[in-house]
């Protein structure tokens, strides 16, 4: 907290607050926290029951902080606060709406981390080169982020994919002061993968299921309808009939037929989610923070 401190001394055109959040801790990391914040009036304290995970911690953050721009830091000391301010700035000049920090220095999970990013450029086509690193960001690509666990590695792709200016900045990487790594290891990468692929879904057909499902199950129709023409030829001109052309007939307009069901069904809860994304947004501006300004205010 000293060198938070010292960071928001040096930066007094800007008002600051923190938002640590107790993740389910089962030692005196509570304790702590409320010894600090007697001490430190910009500290802002939060804490979960059982150990939910770093989106619901963001989320469980982003309700409780006051501020128009936010910033996304580890407890573990790997980025100092005295980065913050560059982080920040780019957003406070209206030159970008998202800045993540692409880390320099020695990195322990340097292997799957590059997996990650280069398959996720491929994917997403986002320019940037370190998409899971420090942010900061405004207050509404949060609110416009899915509640899904582990989806906070995807905040530059989903905000970039809703139209919000994405920069990058390099900042220093430092050893880690507690803990370790849980996304070191390799059987992450086919986890991640799934998470990627889930995202892309949601970026391309989450809006408009039917254009997927619909589609593929015209496709199959057409395919069943052709094989049907096709036996009912052979049959007339040579009088030969294949029963494996009749099955196929069967199951094209079966699977065709159950995939647009599931697109018009996917269309009905895409208009419910619609629906509930715009009551959540209206909610948060009828709660949001009412004595901040979008130029001084900041939390961590």
């Amino acid at each position: 907290m000293d060198l938070a401190d010292a960071t928001f001394r040096a930066t007094p055109n800007v008002s600051f607050e923190v938002v640590v959040i107790d993740d389910g801790s089962d030692d005196n990391t509570w304790q702590v926290l409320e010894q600090l914040a007697r001490r430190y009036s910009f500290l802002r304290l939060a804490r979960h029951r059982s150990r939910r995970g770093i989106a619901d911690a963001l989320r469980t953050g982003y309700l409780h902080a006051r501020g128009h721009v936010l910033v996304f830091y580890p407890a573990d000391l790997q980025f100092k606060p005295e980065d913050i301010p560059r982080l920040v700035a780019p957003i406070l000049a209206d030159e970008a709406d998202m800045v993540t920090g692409f880390k320099e220095g020695k990195y322990e999970k340097a292997l799957v981390s590059g997996i990650y990013n280069r398959l996720s450029r491929l994917l997403f086509d986002v320019k940037v080169k370190d998409l899971n690193s420090v942010k900061a960001y405004r207050r509404e690509i949060m609110a416009g982020l899915p509640v899904r666990p582990d989806w906070h590695r995807y905040m530059v792709v989903i905000a970039a994919a809703q139209g919000f200016k994405v920069a990058e900045v390099p900042v220093p990487l430092y050893p880690r002061n507690a803990g370790r790594s849980k996304f070191a290891t390799w059987h992450r990468i086919p986890i991640g993968v799934l998470d990627m692929l889930s995202v892309w879904f949601e970026l391309t057909f989450g809006q408009k299921p039917l254009l997927l499902f619909g589609m593929l199950g015209a496709t199959i129709f057409v395919v069943g309808v052709l094989a049907g023409l096709l036996a009912l030829a052979r049959l007339w001109i040579y009088d030969v009939g294949q029963r494996w052309v009749w099955t196929m007939l069967q199951t094209c307009l079966i699977l065709g037929g159950v995939f647009g069901a599931a697109g018009l069904l996917g269309e009905q809860i895409a208009g419910q989610r619609a629906e509930l994304r715009e009551l959540r947004r209206r909610l948060d501006e009828t709660d949001g923070p009412s004595s901040a300004s979008t130029d001084d205010r900041l939390s961590r």
